[in-house]
């Protein structure tokens, strides 16, 4: 008999995939009518919970009217309305902001890249073309979103196709590249910015791409304080446009618009997606603040870059749904206050625990690190894929966690596990996430050890 999932390919050959039917607010079914508590919320992108009304309601009524057009030739008023949205939710010092919309999160960044080279083109800087990124970082699976990337292990196997971008070290307090203390540190993963700036040469840099909180890579790492202020001093200093790709941690999930208003530093690009459409439709956004596309205007005119579905009616209502009902129900502020609680809870489950090593991050982003021992942080072998277990067995308790991608140590070695949930989580549900969460951690490492 053949499975019915035998034509798809899935990302593990060798894994057995659970069907999911249905959602319901924080929780999906499976196919056979299991329910499990959705703490990834389908990977940083269900924000606003499954099954919205309003949301599935504003999709339906823009399908009846006009569910396509082409936005090379004509516009429609759901990609106007929810690009004044964005203006709305802008930082202030972006000012006027224009916004091309794309599908998922790669286009997103994809469009950053060419139009920040552009900006360039049109001032008459046409060697500045390279972008610099951080290792442990991810910003898509395109060959040139992969090139900005820093994530090791998927870049590996594509390096002959890679673009030559350089890319520095990410503010990793708990294991600091440099082997400082935050004391007397003097921010120097920011300063390594510079340093590449100039070995590369100023005139080669056309932008600087950051996760404000590192993503799967790493987990909700947290740059500290100073971190962006310096970043932002340095790419004004070399005429560097700094990309902020809040794909993950845009639109309040840390407990502000933005990821980067943590900082109170302006970006002159944001890209986000996941979240924009709740997960109800593909949707994605490239914002340029007035300083990036007002060169583009004075110079040709003519914004070389497009996608056939970017800005399409259908995808643009669900996004304007979906900011509209986070609006309407304060879930900026909520996913704010229940990630101060999560965060709390994971930080007691972190003194009870003899495997997690770290827990970070802000608002409804949070991640665990764990390790063999918290006095030398020493790093589980990469072959016990612990992560991954107990994702699994976490699974089979009901609660869907995500095991963050191996490698944030050294590019190979580090274990870490990752929460995004809807914001409309409560108590009840943290409560069940550390209870379950602490079960399935202490149940695969006392399964390791023991059989080691």
């Amino acid at each position: 008999m053949i499975q019915p999932g035998a034509n798809v390919l899935y990302g593990n050959l060798g894994h057995q995939y659970v069907t999911l039917v249905r959602g319901e607010g924080v929780y999906v079914f499976d196919d056979h009518g299991r329910r499990y508590l959705d703490a990834i919320g389908g990977v940083g992108v269900v924000n606003i919970g499954h099954g919205v009304p309003e949301v599935v309601e504003a999709i339906a009524d823009q399908a009846r009217r006009l569910a396509f057009s082409y936005g090379g030739l004509m516009d429609n008023e759901p990609r106007q309305r929810l690009a004044r949205k964005l203006q709305a939710w802008a930082p202030r010092g972006m000012g006027q902001t224009k916004t091309i919309f794309t599908s998922g999160g790669a286009e997103a960044n994809e469009a950053a890249l060419k139009l920040a080279y552009q900006y360039h083109w049109e001032r008459g800087n046409r060697s500045k073309y390279k972008v610099i990124g951080r290792w442990q970082s991810y910003h898509g699976n395109t060959v040139a979103t992969l090139s900005m990337s820093g994530r090791t292990s998927w870049r590996r196997m594509h390096t002959p196709y890679l673009l030559d971008f350089p890319h520095i070290q990410p503010p990793y307090c708990y294991r600091c590249p440099f082997g400082l203390s935050c004391s007397e540190c003097g921010v120097a993963c920011a300063q390594e910015l510079r340093r590449v700036i100039r070995q590369e040469g100023p005139e080669k840099i056309a932008a600087f791409i950051v996760e404000p909180v590192i993503g799967t890579s790493m987990s909700a790492v947290v740059p500290p304080p100073e971190y962006y202020p310096l970043v932002r001093e340095i790419c004004d200093e070399y005429d560097v446009l700094l990309i902020c790709d809040e794909v993950m941690s845009g639109l309040g999930r840390t407990g502000a618009n933005w990821g980067i208003d943590h900082w109170g530093v302006t970006p002159d690009i944001i890209t986000t997606a996941k979240g924009i459409s709740g997960g109800y439709v593909p949707l994605a956004a490239t914002i340029l603040s007035e300083k990036v596309w007002q060169a583009i205007a004075a110079g040709s005119g003519h914004v070389m870059h497009s996608t056939t579905y970017g800005g399409n009616p259908l995808a643009c209502a669900a996004g304007v749904a979906t900011l509209n009902y986070i609006e309407a129900h304060d879930l900026v502020a909520r996913a704010g206050r229940m990630g101060g609680l999560l965060l709390e809870r994971l930080r007691e489950l972190q003194q009870e625990s003899p495997y997690i090593g770290d827990v970070r991050g802000l608002g409804l982003f949070a991640g665990l690190e764990l390790v063999l021992d918290k006095a030398t942080r020493q790093a589980p072998p990469p072959e016990w894929n612990l992560g991954e277990r107990i994702e699994i067995r976490a699974m089979e308790y009901g609660l869907l966690v995500l095991a963050g991608v191996p490698g944030l140590v050294d590019g190979v070695a580090g274990e870490h596990l990752e929460l995004v949930p809807p914001y409309t989580i409560d108590e009840e549900h943290i409560e069940f996430i550390v209870a379950t969460l602490h079960r399935s951690i202490s149940e695969i490492f006392a399964e390791q050890l023991g059989a080691g």
